[in-house]
């Protein structure tokens, strides 16, 4: 198949020209307009991530999706992720389904546990229970996607009995990906719910990744599951030279790392560092034909079906972002295509 191509973003909070901080109202309507222009551009999929933090605005992804849906034509809508673990999974496949309906069938669930905790108190869950309220509500969710009269019962909330939850997905369902950070578990268990792996792939060398490559074809053919598309999240940004997109994106990226490594104990980072990360790592930052190779280049190594590239790096703002949706839409993609095309491996 086809390597798809999508775009994904957090809502972060951005700058406005003069400096200062955007309020998350302005930042909504900017993530609208910029979906918009993914969508001109020829991007395939544009990823909501869902947070409950004063540095994102987006906490209500498919509300945002569906303001989206009813401005664009043909990119595929979905989510970056939705929290399942502190959400109701009932609720969850309503919103989505709608948001399925309205678009004429372009919505797309990734489901994940998030990188962060700030929900589980916010919606009155216990972080004790992690691990059982995510197995659970994947569990259910699966079910409602794949069934209109599902039973099901567990031990985090309350059970069905021959239910049927409206509205239902059209004739074509919708596809299900699963975000999982790196851990073995998390991808057998993808499999075994027989859902699609999205890698998170956030920094150090892609090929890192690919022993979880390898598990989830050993996983698949242990439990006869067939192989499903496979795509990995990473961050980027493009601009006309790789001097420019580096220049461009490194203060944000130092003010981000900065935030939320004094929140997880992490060293700081220096330029050396980043500069690092973009040779050698998952950071695809630079000029087209840079950004393309790389692209490339990861989704040979790891026999990947989807690319999401994660556009939005903090207080980076939206006139910034904006030509380099542009650029990742009509110079990047085709290059990708392009240089797969004369690769006998894809």
């Amino acid at each position: 198949m086809t390597v798809q191509l999508g775009l994904d973003t957090f809502g972060d909070i951005t700058q406005r020209p003069d400096g200062t901080l955007k309020r998350a109202d302005e930042v909504l309507r900017d993530v609208v307009e910029e979906a918009v222009v993914a969508d001109q551009a020829g991007v395939d999929f544009i990823g909501l991530g869902e947070h409950h933090r004063p540095d994102f605005a987006i906490s209500s992804p498919e509300v945002v999706l569906a303001a989206i849906a009813g401005r664009t034509q043909r990119i595929r809508l979905g989510t970056a992720v939705t929290v399942l673990s502190t959400d109701d999974p009932v609720r969850a496949f309503q919103r989505f389904s709608t948001l399925n309906a309205i678009s004429n069938g372009r919505a797309e669930a990734i489901v994940g546990r998030g990188s962060f905790t700030e929900s589980y108190p916010l919606f009155g869950f216990d972080l004790n229970t992690y691990d059982q309220l995510f197995e659970e509500r994947l569990d259910l969710f699966a079910q409602l996607v794949r069934n209109k009269v599902v039973t099901w019962s567990g031990e985090t909330r309350t059970g069905l009995d021959r239910q049927t939850v409206h509205p239902q997905l059209g004739p074509d369902g919708m596809v299900v990906w699963v975000g999982v950070g790196g851990s073995p578990e998390s991808v057998v268990r993808v499999v075994r719910q027989d859902l699609q792996l999205m890698l998170a792939i956030i920094g150090g060398d892609p090929k890192r990744f690919v022993p979880y490559m390898d598990l989830y074809h050993r996983a698949c053919a242990q439990l006869d599951r067939p192989i499903r598309p496979v795509g990995v999240h990473s961050p980027g940004f493009v601009a006309a030279t790789d001097q420019e997109a580096r220049e461009a994106v490194w203060p944000h990226y130092l003010d981000m790392f900065g935030r939320i490594g004094r929140e997880r104990g992490w060293p700081p980072t220096t330029k050396d560092r980043y500069l690092a990360e973009i040779e050698h790592g998952s950071l695809y930052i630079g000029s087209v034909e840079t950004v393309a190779r790389k692209i490339a280049a990861t989704v040979r190594d790891l026999g990947l079906q989807r690319f999401d590239l994660k556009y939005s790096t903090d207080p980076l703002p939206h006139e910034a972002m904006v030509p380099s949706i542009g650029l990742y839409g009509e110079k990047v993609i085709p290059m990708v295509r392009d240089l797969l095309s004369h690769d006998p491996r894809h």
